[in-house]
This record gives C-alpha cells, structure tokens and sequence, in this order.
C-alpha cells in the first residue's frame, strides 16, 4: 500500500530541509511525496531540487492559498492513501508512516490520526505545547473535537467521494474538511495514541488578532455548514486547546 504525502511551499528556504529529511528518513518505503510550491522567491526552490531525487512531483507556480497547492497534490497523488506534512513540521521519529501503514492493512479502516506536539521554531526538540488527541467518537465532533490535521490520514477515495479542500476558506479549510470527512465516515476510524508530527509554532491562524478571530469566524461557519453545530461547539473548540499548554509529555 503507497502513502501519499503532501507538502505545500511558499518562502520558507529555512525549514524546508528538515521537512524533506523527515520524509526521506521515514523507514516505510512504500511512499510518494509531492512537493506543490507556490512560486517561492527566497531560495526554497533551491532545497528543493536540491532533494529532487526523492521527490514524485515537484511543482512550482503561483496558486490561490495553500488550500489550492493542497488539492494539486490531491488530484496528483497516486497512493492509496494521502496525509500532510507541512513545510514547517517533521515527522517525530523514523517509524510514522509504518505504524500509520500498519493500522491502514485493515481494509475497514478509513482513517488514522495521532497526536502532535508543537515545537519552538528554532528548536524541534524543545516542546511548548502537547495536543493529545484521544479516541473517536463521531459525537465529540458537536463539542468542537477535531484531530490535529497533519497526523490524519484518510484513504485517497474519500476525497473522491466528499471532495477536496473547500477554497473558500482561507484558514480553516482543514476543519472544514475534516468536519465533512468524519461527518460522512462509513467505516473505522484508527487513533495512535503517539506523538506523529512535530509543529513548529507559528502557524498562519494564530499570527494576529486579526487572523485569530477571522479563523474563529470560519470555523463557526464550518460548523454550520457542515450541520455539525454552532456557537457551542465552537466555545468548546477553543476551550478544548488550554490543556495543551500544560502538557509536556
């Protein structure tokens, strides 16, 4: 079975390395991983040819937000299976996709996930917040549960069958999407209760009061779209994130 991994780009020649070495180090060896950049200007593109040999597709051209760059590697993809990792993250040891490939042997299981830990951007060993997903209940997800996006994987057909990104949304199209797809699931649904990706903190929702509260408003609208719930879930969404930073392991 082949894992697809996705990676978009865009200006960030200082971290990029690390990612593809994170993915080129990954004992599973039934992967692909596709690199859609969005036109880089500062050097990224540079790494990435540099690591050319180990790439499946290497795209770069201009895009409409990272949600776009995501759903070209989507529609190139050719594993049976597809995840993330962004250009800013890496996988928390050599043996992630294998466990991820394991639980995936199971033709029942249609999802995986596990828990992420978000790192210091200049040091990846050093480890500010834990995001300990727990198990899944379809029912959690009215009380703003939601895994974290880049340790999910999902059998490519889903998309297929529930579609992509949604390029409305400018920052919670994960949400969005994972809303749609655990909403919709037929079958099992896996947690690995292990770290599998290491975040750099940073991320584009939480650079400003502006963007916070324009995330906010988009998840609302995630919710609601996805007839999942409201202000309610949202609160506990948010609400949900404070144990984070009190967890060290």
């Amino acid at each position: 079975m082949r894992i697809s991994v996705i990676t978009a780009t865009w200006n960030c020649a200082g971290t990029v390395g690390d990612c593809l070495a994170s993915v080129s180090g990954q004992s599973y060896a039934a992967r692909e991983h596709l690199l859609i950049d969005g036109g880089s200007r500062d050097g990224t593109l540079d790494v990435l040819h540099a690591h050319r040999a180990g790439l499946a597709v290497l795209v770069s051209e201009p895009d409409e937000g990272i949600y776009d760059a995501l759903n070209k590697g989507i529609a190139r993809a050719t594993g049976e299976v597809v995840g993330f990792l962004h250009a800013d993250d890496v996988y928390a040891d050599a043996q992630v996709l294998e466990r991820v490939a394991a639980a995936f042997a199971d033709p029942a299981v249609d999802a995986v996930y596990g828990d992420l830990v978000y790192v210091r951007k200049a040091d990846t060993g050093r480890v500010v917040r834990h995001w300990r997903s727990g198990a899944y209940d379809p029912a959690r997800l009215r009380r703003g549960w939601m895994p974290p996006h880049p340790t999910l994987y999902l059998r490519r057909a889903l998309y297929e069958r529930h579609g992509v990104f949604d390029r409305r949304y400018r920052i919670a199209g994960d949400y969005d999407l994972m809303l749609r797809m655990l909403s919709r699931l037929t079958g099992q649904v896996v947690y690995l209760p292990q770290v599998l990706v290491r975040m750099r903190v940073g991320g584009e929702s939480n650079r400003s009061l502006s963007r916070i509260l324009r995330k906010s408003r988009e998840d609302y609208r995630a919710l609601r779209e996805n007839g999942i719930g409201g202000a309610g879930a949202l609160a506990w969404k948010n609400l949900s994130k404070v144990p984070q930073f009190f967890r060290r392991g």
